[in-house]
């Protein structure tokens, strides 16, 4: 994320939330959760492709974003979302301005812009300190990231342990 949209999803995250926002509370392993999420992504996504992931993902919030508490489904929802979004983010960058408005494909910032949102929706309705938002980010980058990569791009990904 650039540090500009990573400055823009802190003010929308600050101006909803507010001073009042407290820290997550769950009785789950968030580690394994985090990770079980990425290896069910890495299934759907080998599946059902991009479009089948977005379908779930749509469907995950409006179910979980019901609960009056922050839940372990939701978080692997928004794990998943991040793992999703910065690879589609990442790959779309690649293509061609050109390429993307013939194929009418979204921006990598219009990407991530979508899933700043929906982040920012979901630590204000559950009042989630910026500290907690911080952490639940590099928890997935270092737990779930790379066993998603393994699972979509097995070639490329590093296996697990730096071997």
């Amino acid at each position: 994320m650039s540090t500009a949209a990573r400055a823009l999803w802190f003010a929308v995250w600050i101006a909803i939330a507010g001073p009042a926002a407290h820290a997550a509370s769950g009785t789950w392993d968030r580690t394994a959760n985090i990770a079980d999420a990425a290896k069910r992504l890495g299934v759907l996504h080998r599946r059902e492709g991009s479009r089948g992931v977005l379908k779930f993902l749509d469907a995950c919030y409006r179910t979980h974003m019901l609960s009056s508490e922050y839940s372990k489904g939701l978080e692997a929802c928004m794990a998943q979302d991040f793992m999703h979004t910065q690879v589609l983010a990442s790959i779309y960058a690649k293509v061609p301005l050109e390429q993307r408005q013939k194929l009418d494909t979204p921006s990598p910032e219009l990407i991530a812009s979508g899933m700043q949102q929906r982040f920012a929706a979901a630590f204000a309705q559950y009042r989630i300190a910026t500290p907690e938002a911080d952490a639940f980010k590099a928890l997935v980058e270092k737990q779930g990231m790379p066993v998603f990569l393994e699972a979509v791009f097995p070639k490329s990904a590093k296996p697990q342990g730096g071997k």
